[in-house]
């Protein structure tokens, strides 16, 4: 695991314990799971919409939606 042996893990452990305290351990360990999880999903769907061409229609929509936006703010200043 990352080529570290078990004396790295614990000393990481202690520093975790020492910064975060014992009691915010938990809520710091789901964080940091949804965190990862929430960017492998990321990963992994704009690979999907890469595939599919998504992005550049999304893109060209996105741009289609600022410029109606900013004709609507100017046509009512």
């Amino acid at each position: 695991m990352f080529g570290l042996g078990t004396q790295e893990l614990l000393i990481i452990l202690v520093l975790v314990m020492i910064i975060f305290g014992a009691g915010k351990l938990p809520q710091v360990g789901s964080a940091l799971g949804k965190g990862l999880r929430n960017f492998k999903k990321g990963i992994n769907d704009s690979e999907e919409n890469i595939e599919e061409g998504e992005i550049e229609e999304t893109t060209e929509q996105k741009k289609k939606e600022i410029k109606e936006e900013k004709e609507s703010q100017d046509q009512q200043s």
